[in-house]
């Protein structure tokens, strides 16, 4: 067989020509080559293996384009929906590809589920050359990634290399301004955020899109966007291996709602409180009601089992810390009540205030322990991602951390370490392994926050390069009431529940607490929980 149009000088000579012809048999992709006149003048034998119905190569050289379309549709190739105005509207439609330069790659949809990708290229003596590679597989996993996507709650886009967007969900759409997907679909990074810019929640629309421009060049990163209307989104945005983007927005509405709520209330408590604190009255019977609980606390332990009342003996010792600093200063406010001035008053008030907080904590951190050890703990779970928690417990402790000259690292994790989660839970467990870490290190110093997949598993690990304790103490701190060592202040004294406390959520969940530390190397807690399914 030979090539129409070969001239005598091209690049393989005729003794090398039936090689290669050969080497071009064994593709898995179908060659089809055609004159200036439209016709056949070449194909491998891969495009046999892509349309079966049609006939030998031999008698199909010469055959026109349009032959060939006919061809694949009385041989019953063709899919029935590829034909929705008719087999003639259907070769109008194919033959646009190559006669009229539109030379956009074609999808072309078999009766055996397949699907064909066409691709025409002029050649320089006028005729055209048409590639066609079966591209089922890869049209199914991106269809099977579009149906992933608009499933989820979360705006997921993807953006090429280019920093064009590919495939986003509608979600995507509408946070960025947009009615639908298609609206995006094709634009620039920069485009895209542009629009967001300008409905976001901002001093400077401008500042605000230049940060956001500089997080993208990133390798990974997450800030919080707070549009106009009054929705926040968590907004994390990672490169791909391919050189590409995922950007990914969480709405945390509600949780910012009931972050500003509580800071409302908690500012109303300290006002009523500090009201409230020049009332000798007042004072000495919340001071009573305290007391009257210890004792009642101390009859349960009497009626407990051994184990219970070596707890409660502890706690009883505990509590009397913060109930003799609310009495000794409620008996010196009513002792100095028409000497004291404002400032001195002030002070007292403020140690009541802290030691009923104290004690408050102590007691809620008593009940989880409780509730816990007699089966009666109610988790309300939801499948979350373990990474995102690592955030707000950063946001939670930064300023405290801040004051001491302390950084909290969040190390980059992957995408979707999904667990089965009590989201309150997690927030406390993850609340006492940062309060410990922040505690202990020293000024300077660094605590690392990281979450990793480990087989079925989610660890998550809060590391610092405080002063560390030995091996030999690790199995004592877990413990209610043990600590490994003080305190980088007096008043940051803690109860030492807080480990005792993960340990007993860790395994409420089917996980467990593990630490790994030596004197001078730091302190490394990791909570391994299941992975969601």
């Amino acid at each position: 067989m030979s090539l129409a149009h070969r001239r005598s000088d091209e690049i393989v000579d005729e003794g090398a020509l039936p090689s290669v012809l050969e080497s071009l048999d064994c593709l898995r992709v179908a060659i089809t080559v055609f004159g200036a006149d439209g016709r056949l003048i070449y194909a491998n034998r891969h495009l046999n293996h892509l349309f079966r119905a049609l006939p030998p190569l031999d008698e199909m050289i010469g055959q026109r384009y349009e032959d060939l379309l006919r061809l694949e549709i009385e041989g019953g190739d063709l899919a029935v929906p590829e034909m929705p105005g008719g087999p003639d509207a259907f070769i109008a439609y194919r033959k646009v590809q190559l006669f009229s330069g539109d030379y956009a790659p074609r999808d072309v949809h078999l009766s055996d589920g397949r699907v064909i990708e066409t691709k025409v290229r002029r050649t320089v003596s006028g005729g055209w050359i048409a590639l066609w590679a079966d591209v089922t597989q890869v049209r199914r996993d991106f269809e099977r990634l579009q149906n992933a996507i608009a499933l989820s709650a979360d705006a997921f886009a993807f953006y090429d290399r280019n920093d064009a967007l590919m495939l986003c969900n509608t979600e995507y759409a509408l946070v960025n301004g947009a009615n639908s997907a298609q609206e995006l679909i094709g634009s620039t990074f920069a485009a895209v955020a542009e629009r967001l810019a300008k409905s976001i929640h901002a001093s400077s629309h401008a500042e605000w899109l230049q940060r956001r421009i500089e997080a993208h060049g990133q390798p990974a990163g997450a800030m919080t966007v707070e549009i106009a209307s009054g929705a926040s989104y968590l907004l994390r945005d990672r490169a791909t291996s391919d050189g590409g983007r995922v950007v990914v927005f969480t709405d945390v509405t509600e949780h910012r709602r009931a972050e500003k709520a509580f800071a409302e209330q908690t500012r109303a408590l300290d006002d009523t409180r500090n009201a409230l604190s020049n009332s000798k009255a007042e004072t000495t019977r919340q001071a009573r009601y305290l007391a009257d609980l210890a004792i009642k606390l101390d009859q349960a332990a009497a009626q407990a089992d051994t184990t219970k009342r070596t707890l409660l003996r502890t706690m009883s010792h505990e509590l009397k810390t913060p109930l003799n600093a609310i009495i000794g200063f409620s008996d010196l406010l009513g002792t100095l009540a028409d000497s004291a001035g404002p400032d001195q008053i002030r002070e007292y008030a403020g140690l009541i205030h802290q030691g009923g907080k104290n004690l408050l904590r102590l007691i809620n951190e008593i009940l989880d322990l409780t509730k816990i050890s007699a089966g009666r703990y109610e988790l309300r779970r939801q499948t979350m991602d373990a990474s995102f928690g690592l955030w707000h417990a950063k946001d939670d402790y930064g300023e405290r951390a801040e004051a001491k000259n302390i950084t909290i690292a969040v190390e980059p994790a992957e995408l979707n370490l999904m667990i089965d989660m009590d989201e309150t839970v997690y927030g406390v467990m993850l609340g006492h392994l940062v309060d410990n870490a922040v505690r202990f290190t020293q000024p300077g110093g660094t605590v690392r926050l990281s979450a990793e997949r480990r087989g079925d598993r989610i660890a998550i690990a809060v590391a610092d390069n405080g002063p560390g304790v030995r091996a030999e103490d690790i199995d004592r701190i877990l413990e209610p009431f043990e600590q490994g060592g003080r305190a980088t202040s007096d008043h940051e004294a803690g109860t030492g529940l807080g480990l005792t406390l993960v340990k007993a959520f860790s395994e409420l969940l089917g996980g467990r607490l593990s630490v790994t530390s030596a004197p001078g190397e730091g302190f490394t807690a990791t909570v391994e929980l299941p992975a969601a399914r």
